[in-house]
């Protein structure tokens, strides 16, 4: 199993929507190295942090897990999608890939970015390197916990086994 933090402006998309939607592709990244961790690296059942990004403060809100491997980028091939539109991305050669996500849990406490960069334990995280601007980064089992732990919600361990019983 894998972690991962996985960012999203809440005015485009935020926790509450999965939480409401259940299911979602994860879409838009235009990011060569994002990209290569869905497609490459993503499997079913990973756990990963939602994180609102540009917001004040920015913080992680909650868990969702990986349901879907990766598959081509739809919105890409979309001429009226602004924002997502790519004409060097065919069907035929997609060069975007996204994953579906799956609502898992609300975070009790927010943990925001500032008690992220504070905590010792987290000082390691791809997310606080210098110059990181990706909007999906690998997380150690260690690190997805701690900041479970910071949200007062359950460990890795207590999720796992809610996964096996639901699924």
């Amino acid at each position: 199993m894998n972690y991962w933090l996985m960012k999203s402006e809440p005015n485009a998309y935020s926790l509450q929507d999965l939480k409401r939607d259940k299911i979602e592709h994860w879409d838009g990244v235009r990011n060569y190295q994002a990209r290569n961790f869905m497609r490459d690296d993503m499997e079913i059942g990973d756990l990963c942090l939602f994180y609102h990004s540009n917001f004040s403060p920015p913080h992680v809100a909650g868990v969702m897990t990986v349901c879907k491997k990766s598959y081509p980028d739809f919105t890409a091939w979309d001429i009226n999608d602004e924002c997502h539109f790519d004409s060097r991305s065919t069907p035929e050669k997609p060069l975007w890939f996204m994953v579906d996500v799956k609502f898992k849990q609300e975070f009790i406490n927010s943990v925001s970015l500032k008690d992220i960069k504070e905590n010792k334990k987290l000082e390691n995280m791809v997310t606080l390197r210098k110059g990181n601007r990706l909007s999906i980064t690998p997380l150690s089992s260690r690190e997805f916990d701690e900041i479970c732990k910071m949200s007062e919600i359950e460990t890795i361990d207590s999720i796992k086994i809610k996964n096996k019983i639901n699924k």
